[in-house]
């Protein structure tokens, strides 16, 4: 059975590695035909598709009665998805943030996540808190494609021409693409899922903890895919707005659907209340400085975002197996590693602050140098405007 279940887990990476590809270019392609941006393509259609394998996962878990693995599937893929998979995005090519993320998309998961905390904390998600979730989703929905329609139409928008589409295919293909890619990264997850989750629980692990290391990375399988591609690709807006939108969907649909569908709602462990929903939350909210200065997700902090995700890994396994290191490792995480990386964050976060304040400052000393030849009627110093 050991050497089926490697066999499942291999099989399922070779279809995620494949899927990705397909969407990718399929969506891509799609985006470009209907006047869509491709950071809109990443927040709606990508990320729904991507989060197939959550909302199936986390069906079949409540069916089955294994809440904990549906709630742990959810809250460890959000997790995975910003600082493992994000990360490792941002390490392969730092990843230029668009302003409607920061200002928009980003605010909305981390109140999403808010919202999920909050009605989590009687222990049951059940249909009203359901219908919220899934309306704040469909909310989020909506706003994206007006507002990313708003953009491409502008007159003075700039010609969005990803790399991708450099040898653009035909409709019909793409959406074949689109299509293949979604039922390759869906089966591929299932297949993987399947032989993780056989080789965890032969070993004892109790539910939550598989919901959120094993499937959750599985489930976030076809995210890591599907980023690291469009972003060998160019289309690095496709990259972020993919694990934006997938945390918002998964949220959303893969927790407010089931809610909804099964009257008796989704119970929550509290274990989960005391640690992995609020570090869920935590992470959300951490992006958002990040994305702030300077519009920009460096290499180190893409590397600083996996060490984190390594870290709480590594916390998971210790507590589920009960180990003699756990203490010590809690110790030096919560006395010396985590409290350097909160100040080296709000460093650097004051010294980016500073170096755009800098810029404003010669911008406007600039501009206050050329008005008084402009307003006495004297020739502009500089070329015309193009």
């Amino acid at each position: 059975m050991l050497l089926l279940d490697i066999a499942f887990i291999l099989a399922g990476l070779v279809l995620l590695i494949a899927g990705g590809e397909a969407l990718v270019r399929g969506a891509s392609t799609l985006a470009a035909r209907a006047g869509i941006s491709p950071l809109v393509i990443g927040l709606v259609v990508v990320s729904a598709a991507t989060s197939a394998p959550e909302l199936a996962v986390t069906l079949g878990a409540v069916l089955e009665g294994e809440p904990d693995l549906a709630l742990g599937n959810v809250v460890g893929s959000n997790i995975v998805n910003i600082l493992f998979i994000l990360g490792l995005s941002a390490v392969v090519t730092p990843l230029l943030i668009k302003r409607q993320l920061v200002r928009f998309d980003i605010p909305i998961m981390v109140g999403l996540s808010v919202l999920l905390l909050v009605v989590s904390l009687d222990g049951r998600i059940g249909v009203l808190d359901g219908v919220l979730l899934l309306g704040g989703l469909l909310l989020h929905t909506v706003m994206s494609i007006v507002v990313g329609r708003r953009e491409v139409l502008a007159p003075d928008a700039a010609p969005d021409q990803p790399a991708l589409n450099a040898r653009p295919v035909p409709l019909w293909l793409a959406t074949v693409l689109l299509v293949a890619g979604i039922g390759l990264l869906v089966l591929g997850a299932r297949l993987l899922v399947d032989g993780a989750v056989s080789i965890a629980t032969s070993l004892g692990v109790s539910s939550l903890i598989v919901g959120l290391t094993v499937v959750a990375v599985g489930t976030s399988l076809p995210e890591l895919a599907t980023s690291i591609i469009a972003v060998r690709r160019g289309e690095r807006d496709m990259a972020v707005g993919n694990i934006v939108g997938s945390n918002i969907f998964n949220i959303g649909m893969v927790l407010g659907l089931p809610a909804i569908i099964f009257g008796e709602g989704i119970p929550v462990p509290a274990a989960a209340i005391a640690l992995d929903l609020p570090l869920m939350l935590a992470t959300a909210i951490a992006l958002l400085p990040i994305a702030f200065t300077g519009f920009v997700i460096a290499r180190w902090e893409g590397g600083l975002f996996v060490a984190l995700y390594i870290a709480y890994t590594v916390y998971l396994v210790l507590a589920s197996t009960q180990h003699d290191a756990l203490e010590g490792f809690t110790d030096v995480m919560l006395v010396f590693v985590l409290p350097l990386i909160a100040l080296t964050l709000v460093v650097f976060t004051a010294y980016e602050v500073g170096l755009r304040r800098g810029r404003r400052s010669v911008d406007d000393a600039s501009t206050a140098d050329t008005a008084p030849t402009t307003a006495a009627g004297g020739p502009p110093s500089g070329p015309p405007a193009e």
